[in-house]
This record gives structure tokens, sequence and C-alpha cells, in this order.
């Protein structure tokens, strides 16, 4: 089955799209009716044949790596894709009641109920199992997880994290500063905590962002942070940007550290960042096949209202709905072929080799790698 299955058996279902999300090998759509319409690989949610009629009333879709995780009006939860990934049992299932949120490491979930405890499903590898901490996850108020770990924020500030050590899950070595925490952010093996204070502090593997200290004196006001696969990009309030992690994977912003002022907002490939100005233009920096190098489309970077990004390719939307696209062709940079196509665009999506834009209309317009949800000849008309 590769990466995907193409998408014609529910041909004619994407109208009146009001949200897509995406997991690594495919898509997601919630339709104005709270219906649900996928596409991309079938093993990995792509299909959704076995759970189609449960799929009502949907508020919000979750995903890991290859499965999807949908809350429902009535706050229950209904799950697909790689079911040795998404391991629900039936006890679990039960326990989903009254769910607010959902957050997702690579091969697992967790859920805030409305009581604000925490329940977790899926591999034990990936942070699924939450029992050592179980009886301090009260009160909790968001869930922040990547790639084996799990990082919850409770209501008095203070933060409590399971999965992993070595990825972020063990964070007693930082325990007493992380308090009065506003926003956690993660790379595949670290986190980095933003406090009402403006400052950060960080914990994990060192070489992917776990070790701020050579930066710790400039991570101050800060107020956004976003992260490639190894490397933290921060953005204090008065516009400028702090790195630091891997230096190759955008760790390191010094050749763009000029250009870097009245930055809007960050968004990031596996190995690059690109961010947008307040004048709407956009600076890239990191793995230049990844994103990184955006010379070639640089004049046409001119009001820039959104960034999307597949693992190694970013797709920018403009103020005029149009959509300019960058780096690995194979990987959704090359839009060659529905450009035609992206006219008034109000959101794009991303799995990781491949885009989808939601028009005003409520259609969508997918490109990139088909085995990855690139081709939505399938159910481009539902």
């Amino acid at each position: 089955a590769g990466c995907g299955a193409e998408s014609s058996e529910v041909d004619g279902q994407l109208k009146k799209v009001k949200e897509v999300r995406a997991n690594d090998y495919a898509f997601a759509a919630i339709l104005a009716d709270g219906t649900v319409v996928a596409w991309g690989d079938q093993y990995a949610g792509g299909n959704i044949s076995a759970v189609q009629a449960q799929l009502r009333n949907v508020q919000q879709i979750q995903a890991t790596h290859s499965a999807f995780a949908a809350i429902l009006a009535d706050g229950s939860v209904v799950t697909w894709g790689d079911l040795c990934h998404r391991g629900i049992s039936p006890e679990i299932q039960d326990q989903l009641r009254n769910v607010q949120q959902v957050q997702a490491s690579y091969l697992a979930f967790a859920a805030i109920l409305a009581d604000g405890s925490v329940v977790t499903w899926g591999n034990p590898e990936s942070g699924s199992d939450s029992s050592q901490v179980q009886d301090r996850l009260k009160n909790v108020q968001q869930l922040q997880a990547k790639s084996a770990a799990f990082a919850a924020i409770l209501a008095d500030g203070s933060v409590v994290t399971w999965g992993d050590p070595d990825s972020g899950g063990g964070s007693e070595e930082v325990r007493d500063r992380l308090r009065n925490v506003r926003l956690i952010q993660a790379t595949c093996s670290a986190f980095a905590a933003i406090l009402e204070d403006g400052s950060v502090v960080s914990w994990g593997f060192s070489p992917h962002g776990g070790d701020s200290s050579a930066v710790q004196d400039q991570l101050r006001n800060v107020w956004q942070i976003q992260s490639t696969k190894h490397a933290f990009a921060a953005i204090l309030t008065d516009g400028l940007v702090v790195t630091w992690g891997d230096p190759l994977q955008g760790g390191d912003s010094s050749e763009v550290h000029h250009q870097l002022k009245n930055v809007q907002q960050i968004q990031a490939t596996e190995k690059a960042f690109a961010a947008i100005l307040s004048d709407g233009s956009v600076v890239t920096w990191g793995n230049a096949s990844s994103g990184g190098d955006s010379s070639a489309v640089q004049e046409r970077l001119r009001n820039v209202q959104q960034l999307q990004a597949t693992e190694g390719a970013f797709a920018a939307l403009l103020a005029d709905g149009s959509v300019v696209t960058w780096g690995w062709p194979e990987a959704g940079g090359d839009s060659s072929s529905v450009q035609d196509q992206l006219r008034g665009v109000l959101q794009i999506q991303a799995t990781d080799c491949a885009f989808a834009a939601i028009l005003k209309e409520g259609s969508v317009v997918a490109w990139g790698n088909p085995l990855w949800g690139g081709d939505d000849s399938q159910v481009r008309d539902q």
C-alpha cells in the first residue's frame, strides 16, 4: 500500500469544508455539517469507512503520526487510523467523556477532561502510560507533545511531564523553575516553556534545544516559540528572534539576524524556519533544501498572511488569496500543477509531504506527494 492511497473513492465530498487536519500521511476535513472526509494513506486514517457512522457533530480533530482522534459535540472521542499505534481499549473508551482537548505525540494521544484530569492511550514508548504521574494530573489547562513525551500545564502554572525521559519526559532538573508557565513548545526530543515574565525554561536532549544556556540572557520578553525537529526559535515582544539547538536545522540564525526585525509569525519544516515580518515579507534560514533558501521566490513573497509547512517545504498564503511555495518539490515545494486553482485560498494545512488549501467556496485543492495526501481527486467534490 506504500504510504498512502488515492482518494477517488470519495470523489465529490469536499464541499463546505470548515477545517482540515493532517497526520504524516493523510488529511481529515471537517465539513460544515460536522461530518468528516478523509484522504491519503488508507491505513493511516485516509479511510474512515469503519467509523464514518460515528463521525457526526465533530468539533475538533487531532492527529498522531498515523492516526486521528475526533472530539464530538457530546464530549466523546472517535479514533481511526493505524490500529497498532492507536491502541485504544474499551476501558479507555469508557473514560473518554466530556473531553475538552486532545493532544498527540508521535504514537500516543492524551485527552483533557472537563474536570481537568487526563486520559492517555496509544503506544507506551510515545507517552501513553501516564500512570506514574496520574495523581499529579489535576486541573490540567494545556497539553504539549512531540515525539515520545507529554507536558501538561496545570492551573497553578506548574508543569507535569511523562514519557521518554530523554525526550523531555523527565523534567526533574528544572521542576523548581517551572512556575507560572504560560506556553510550551517542543522539538522532537526537548521542551521549551515560556513563563509569565517572558523568560524561557528548556529541558530534554541538549543538542536538540534542551539546553538554552548559551542564549538565556537574550530570552527576555518572549511571546512565542516555534520549532524544527531539532531547534527552537523564539519571537520577542520587540519583534526580534532568538534561536538555539542544532545549528544545521535552524538553531543558528546569525546569517539573517540583521533581517529578523518586526517578526510577526514563524513557521517551520523539519530543518528550516520561515518568518513573516510586519511588512508582509518573509525571511528564511536553516537547511536550504528544506525551505531555508527562499531566494527563487523572494520577489513574490509580498503581503504574506500565513505560512504552512510540510517536512521539507513551505507554502505562503498571500493577501490576495494566492499561494507561493518553495523547498523540496516532492514535499509540496512545487505547486505549479495546481497554481491556477489556488485562488481565493482561506487556509492551508499539511501532512509530511503534501499541502491542502481550503478555498473561499469551501472546496479543497491538494498538491505534493500523492502517497501523503497530495492527490485529492477522489474526494475533491465531496
